[in-house]
């Protein structure tokens, strides 16, 4: 059944406030909803998370409570916002549940067009680009990512390093930052300095330095402490959050996934590349 105001064309005839008689159209209400629900569609969030809002987060800890906070002054600001969010924490504490409600929110409130990748998935398309079968083209993925006016990156670090790696998030982190795009980052890996006495790897050793130094300049960083709660499920008496609290200090202190130590190699500055290195996959060199 068409709408009655506009005839499903998107415009409904209104008439002008000023007393003049005259008639005009402006956007319909079906229109604009029509959108949100045509975007909401086409930004990938994944079936678990589509539920997820701000207002159902588990704020058990000061410091969930202060995330929220920060996520619903993100929302409410946008786009008149400075910088993009990185929500740090280890497994399980709610980093995706609170980036997909912010992308969710901001898509219903505005209209933007937004976008949900996890790392390593977008590193695994731009990958298949390469594959002379594949009909999809590395810019063609590349693309919406850049040019999305609110950006998703889940799991920030846990694609295993390598130059290929830098270099692509690179230009999609550098590009957004230039075009002044705000993106929301989720990571499993602290911000803190290396420890020589540590097999536990940190943020920078992950993404690199130049990646590591853009992401200060771009986002705000969110420390999100808090038991994990995938393995509390609905247990929640005090000597099961008591021992998953313990847990997480554990985890919080080197217990994330570690490196050997001859990798503390990586910690040396960026060395000058002549662009000829070989990443030893079926596409070949980088920037095929």
């Amino acid at each position: 059944m068409p709408c009655p105001l506009c005839d499903d064309t998107g415009w409904k005839p209104i008439q002008d406030g000023a007393g003049t008689g005259v008639r005009r159209v402006v956007r319909c209400d079906c229109w604009r909803e029509n959108r949100t629900a045509q975007r909401l569609s086409q930004a990938r969030i994944p079936p678990r998370y589509k539920k997820c809002d701000l207002d159902a987060f588990r704020t058990d800890t000061d410091s969930l409570i202060q995330a929220v906070q920060k996520c619903r002054a993100f929302v409410s600001a946008f786009p008149v916002v400075d910088k993009g969010l990185l929500l740090i924490g280890v497994p399980g504490v709610g980093k995706t549940h609170l980036a997909t409600a912010v992308l969710k929110e901001i898509i219903q409130r505005t209209g933007a067009s937004g976008l949900f990748f996890d790392v390593r998935e977008l590193l695994r398309l731009i990958r298949e680009t390469y594959n002379p079968v594949v009909r999809a083209t590395e810019f063609g993925v590349i693309r919406p990512v850049i040019e999305a006016q609110i950006l998703v990156l889940d799991d920030l670090g846990a694609e295993k390093t390598s130059e290929w790696v830098e270099e692509t998030m690179n230009l999609i982190i550098n590009t957004r930052y230039n075009e002044r795009r705000l993106t929301v980052f989720t990571t499993n890996y602290l911000d803190r300095d290396p420890d020589e006495k540590s097999l536990a790897e940190v943020l920078v050793e992950r993404v690199g330095f130049r990646i590591h130094s853009r992401l200060h300049e771009m986002c705000e960083f969110i420390n999100m402490k808090a038991i994990d709660y995938r393995k509390a499920g609905d247990d929640t008496s005090p000597e099961t959050l008591d021992r998953l609290e313990k847990h997480g200090r554990s985890v919080a202190n080197g217990g994330l996934p570690t490196r050997a130590r001859p990798a503390r190699a990586r910690l040396r500055e960026p060395a000058v590349r002549d662009g000829k290195a070989d990443l030893k996959w079926p596409g070949g060199r980088a920037g095929s």
